[in-house]
């Protein structure tokens, strides 16, 4: 039998329970990644030579313990780790720096604005058409809404007709992948990708080919090495402001990866969630090859969580009609409230207010980071709502995020969003601190941490 195999000593204890804490301390360690297939418990059971309950129960304890997760007639995977097991024992974190979300700077009066957007709606004449079903689309205005805003910010000249309004990248993300990657097929993801989409791409029995990155994003090369290698279904990739890396893909490599996907027949999923806090961000891939790519804007990353509401460009009408079904089954509709909102804001301008205001506090936290954290090996933008904290030797991201935890503060470890070795790192999100000085705190921890090698931490006897 191929694959994960538990480290097994004499007196251990009862094998269930030495087999759970094997499983515990690999996918901790990253050994075994997010979204990864676990051996079948049968054939795991025949190879340990030992019965097939005590593997179950095994697996039981793992998934009780919100590690792994199972499907039925799809075996099991490792899950994406959530908040709870970032934090070491703490309920919460003093300081959290693991959810990447915006900063929400009093300039930017968010909720006052989105008090004052469903008053205005529910005082509208139409007042009712938002408080009931639509279709699963979306409305014919907020489609247009997000067609302009695709065309004017993302430079994608966009048939509202392919246009689909999602509750949320998440969501639109899992739709594209269930329509794009059929059974049996494979997905191209860069070698650090965002948890979301692993978290889907395991949901749906994605077989994921890892892409080489570098400094500047995917290496096309190892792009079409793995097209020749597994002829994949379709590429994903954040190509502005990566999550996590922060990486920007330079033009000349948006137009080699879409003559390699153009020549290979691969689908291009172009997650832009940060591509509006770009100042001058280089061409999208569906301004390059509208065709192929699979283009989702959202507000939810730019603006705030709460207003789930994205729009997906589809490449062709009938792919938009395949994803707008998709998504009916799933979700039935985005909420017509906070999509009516989203599309005012679009058209009127208050979005960009925003937007400026929370560039702006983004732009100072970078640079707070920057002077805190100088003399380490840190990948940012000043855009960014995050960094790629690579650590030095001795330090796995797994290690610093546990060291950090127990003093309080929430940050992700590189283990994460590998989908390929690399070199420890962990990411540190700068948007969720209610201030600067709350932030300064957070960073100067990280870094008294890094000033001492981990050994001289250890608690071990």
């Amino acid at each position: 039998m191929a694959g994960w195999l538990p480290e097994l000593a004499p007196g251990d204890g009862p094998k269930y329970a030495a087999i759970a804490r094997s499983l515990t301390a690999d996918i901790e360690a990253g050994r075994l990644r997010p979204g990864q297939r676990l051996p079948a418990q049968r054939a795991l059971a025949q190879a340990l030579g030992i019965d097939l309950t005590t593997v179950t129960r095994a697996f039981n304890e793992v998934r009780r313990a919100g590690l792994i997760k199972a499907g039925p007639g799809r075996g099991s995977f490792v899950r994406a780790p959530s908040r709870s097991h970032l934090v070491g024992a703490r309920e919460a974190p003093l300081i959290d720096m693991s959810m990447n979300v915006p900063p929400c700077p009093p300039e930017a009066r968010l909720p006052e604005r989105l008090s004052e957007g469903v008053a205005r709606l529910m005082r509208s004449r139409e007042a009712r058409l938002h408080l009931t079903y639509q279709d699963s689309a979306g409305t014919a205005a907020v489609r247009n809404a997000g067609a302009h805003w695709t065309s004017e910010r993302f430079g994608i000249p966009t048939d509202p007709m392919r246009v689909v309004v999602a509750p949320g990248a998440q969501a639109a993300l899992a739709a594209i992948l269930k329509v794009a990657v059929p059974p049996g097929r494979t997905l191209c993801v860069p070698a650090a990708t965002y948890p979301g989409l692993l978290a889907a791409a395991a949901q749906q029995a994605c077989a994921l080919a890892p892409i080489e990155m570098d400094r500047d994003g995917l290496v096309p090369d190892a792009f079409e090495a793995a097209c020749r290698r597994v002829a994949p279904a379709a590429l994903y990739c954040v190509p502005t402001l990566d999550n996590p890396t922060t990486a920007t893909l330079p033009l000349a490599r948006r137009e080699a990866i879409v003559r390699i996907a153009r020549a290979h027949g691969v689908a291009i999923i172009e997650d832009d969630a940060y591509g509006a806090l770009a100042v001058e961000p280089p061409p999208a891939f569906a301004a390059l090859a509208p065709d192929l790519t699979w283009h989702v804007a959202t507000v939810s990353k730019c603006l705030t969580p709460s207003l789930r509401v994205a729009w997906v460009a589809a490449p062709s009408l009938t792919g938009a009609l395949d994803v707008s079904g998709t998504l009916r089954a799933a979700t039935m509709m985005a909420s017509p409230v906070l999509a009516q909102i989203a599309a005012d804001w679009l058209l009127d301008g208050t979005l960009g207010q925003i937007l400026q205001a929370i560039r702006h506090e983004t732009i100072l936290r970078q640079a707070l980071a920057g002077d805190i954290l100088a003399g380490y090996d840190v990948a940012s933008h000043p855009e960014a709502y995050h960094l790629w904290l690579r650590l030095p030797p001795g330090w796995s991201g797994g290690d610093l995020a546990a060291r950090a935890g127990l003093a309080g503060l929430a940050i992700v470890p590189d283990a994460a969003f590998s989908t390929m070795p690399g070199r420890g790192a962990v990411r540190v999100s700068l948007g969720a601190a209610p201030d600067r000085g709350k932030l300064a705190d957070g960073l100067r921890l990280i870094a008294a941490l890094l000033a001492r090698p981990p050994s001289a931490m250890s608690a071990i006897v």
